[in-house]
């Protein structure tokens, strides 16, 4: 397991629940974080994205103004957000598999529910910093690959054509102007 230089890292937690940004808060100090920019609701949560250029965003899925959803959704709009290949990992008390869809398709690099542990979220950081996925655009998706293993041999109809239709994007390799 890498360690990670939390201390280099910033983060924007954004959560309508108090209590809940507290703890959040309070495990990533306990990981060596030392920025953390909290908001309390999404559209907040875009404000802290764009003033403090995080290198993560922890956000829940149901907020007010609008949610973590809809928050994730316009952070990967790339004509709209100067940072569309940042790391979102989505908080939610409701695991319900249509919760988990519904942020995989909006673009969240992970999912975490609740209640939140500190082995889970530090897995969950791990993983979206030591193991980046590349980024997907078709027609109707633009973020990190759904897919987290590729299998050579799947041969059905959501294989990936290389005729042109979807385009990966390593964001290594992406300049954003600011």
């Amino acid at each position: 397991m890498a360690k990670i230089a939390f201390d280099e890292l910033r983060f924007v937690v954004a959560d309508d629940n108090a209590h809940m940004r507290r703890i959040v808060r309070t495990l990533l100090r306990a990981f060596g974080c030392r920025e953390i920019y909290e908001a309390e609701d999404g559209a907040s949560g875009l404000e802290a994205v764009e003033a403090y250029s995080p290198d993560i965003l922890i956000s829940d899925i149901t907020m007010p103004i609008f949610d973590g959803i809809e928050l994730t959704r316009m952070i990967r709009n790339p004509e709209g957000c100067r940072h569309p290949f940042l790391p979102i990992i989505i908080l939610s008390a409701y695991s319900e598999k249509k919760h988990v869809i519904a942020a995989r398709d909006a673009g969240a690099t992970e999912f975490l529910c609740k209640p939140v542990s500190a082995t889970a979220l530090y897995r969950r950081i791990q993983n979206v910093i030591a193991n980046p996925r590349d980024f997907i655009r078709t027609k109707t998706y633009f973020g990190p690959d759904r897919r987290r293993y590729v299998n050579p041999n799947y041969s059905g109809v959501e294989r990936r054509t290389g005729d042109g239709s979807e385009n990966v994007i390593d964001p290594n390799q992406v300049h954003i102007e600011a």
